[in-house]
């Protein structure tokens, strides 16, 4: 497993607790890095890019916003925006460089720092989402 699965798979849980998100409830998803991050959010949300359910605005952030469905003809919707924090990473100095970059680690050296720091390295809020209006075909 790479790093930006697992910590995916750890913004998934935050937000399926925080949001309420029930079994084969559907969820979007909006990841801002590309790389391996969009993963768990297809194979184990089923949220993915063919079926509108995930979004990647690439900007090397490891960051993501979940909302679920919005009942018709609502257009805004409470989300939840998770990231990974800086501020929260520097007590654990190998993934805090791992993070910002200033140290190249193999997963097998990360992965393990993310298991034990589990949700004490994230930082969320909840947001207003706006909900596109489905066009008429």
């Amino acid at each position: 497993m790479t790093s930006g699965a697992l910590i995916d798979i750890q913004m998934l849980n935050i937000a399926r607790r925080e949001l309420d998100v029930h079994d084969r409830e559907r969820i979007y998803v909006t990841c801002k890095t590309k790389s391996c991050m969009p993963d768990p959010f297809q194979i184990l949300a089923g949220a993915t890019i063919g079926n509108n359910g995930l979004k990647i605005v690439n900007l090397g952030k490891m960051a993501v916003t979940v909302n679920k469905q919005a009942p018709e003809g609502v257009h805004s919707i409470k989300g939840v925006r998770i990231i990974l924090d800086p501020e929260k990473t520097k007590y654990y100095p190998k993934l805090h460089a791992w993070f910002l970059n200033t140290e190249k680690l193999p997963h097998t050296e990360v992965v393990p720092i993310l298991l034990d720091a589990g949700e004490k390295v994230y930082s969320w809020k909840f947001m207003d989402v706006e909900v596109p209006v489905r066009k008429k075909k």
